[in-house]
């Protein structure tokens, strides 16, 4: 059994590496651009319309958010990068506390690293999968705006995906739309699994 989705409560934001929970639960985290539609994956995961908060402008997420799933896990959400209208001092410092949450994932169970389907990866995206492949953890790739995409140029954007993130093949990609629902199983199956240790 996993855990229960429904039971999710918000714990904090945190500001600086003194936040961060450090009690032994698993921590997923989630990381994409400001406009990826991040806090709208999480939302449809928890099967919420507003529980990570969803901002009409981009880089709502200043902070690390953690969110407590049935009192088992983390869902821990990133500020998202590269297109909020923020100072450069504000995004060094965002880029600082990511740094200092990856410099102390040993709670990592699972990174979701989400980009946008229909475009090539940016160079803040590439970056970020460093950062994962780096970290020594696993994590998969998670390709939001399905719904956006034209079924012809789907198996394209994939290839195009995969070549410019350099995924290795243990790495899945997940096509997915936050506003159907479409590959939310495969990615809570993967959760899961990587829960259980049962991953392969």
């Amino acid at each position: 059994m996993g855990p229960n989705w429904n039971k999710a409560e918000f714990v904090r934001s945190a500001v600086k590496p003194a936040d961060f929970p450090r009690d032994g639960l698993p921590q997923i985290v989630f990381s994409g651009r400001s406009n990826v539609g991040k806090s709208s994956v999480i939302n449809r995961l928890l099967n919420r319309k507003n529980f990570a908060r969803v901002g009409a402008v981009p880089g709502k997420t200043t902070h690390i958010n953690y969110f407590l799933i049935d009192q088992a896990l983390y869902l821990v959400d990133l500020p998202g990068y590269g297109y909020a209208k923020v100072s450069q001092a504000e995004r060094d410092r965002w880029g600082r506390l990511i740094e200092a949450w990856f410099a102390d994932s040993a709670q990592m169970a699972l990174g979701v690293m989400l980009v946008d389907l229909r475009h090539k990866p940016t160079a803040d995206d590439i970056t970020m999968g460093q950062w994962y492949a780096a970290s020594g953890k696993p994590y998969v790739v998670v390709a939001n705006k399905l719904d956006k995409v034209k079924k012809s140029e789907l198996a394209g954007n994939i290839a195009l995906i995969r070549e410019t993130l350099a995924l290795p093949d243990t790495v899945k990609l997940i096509p997915f739309s936050a506003e159907k629902g479409d590959g939310k199983q495969e990615l809570l199956g993967e959760i899961a699994a990587h829960l259980r240790g049962d991953e392969t």
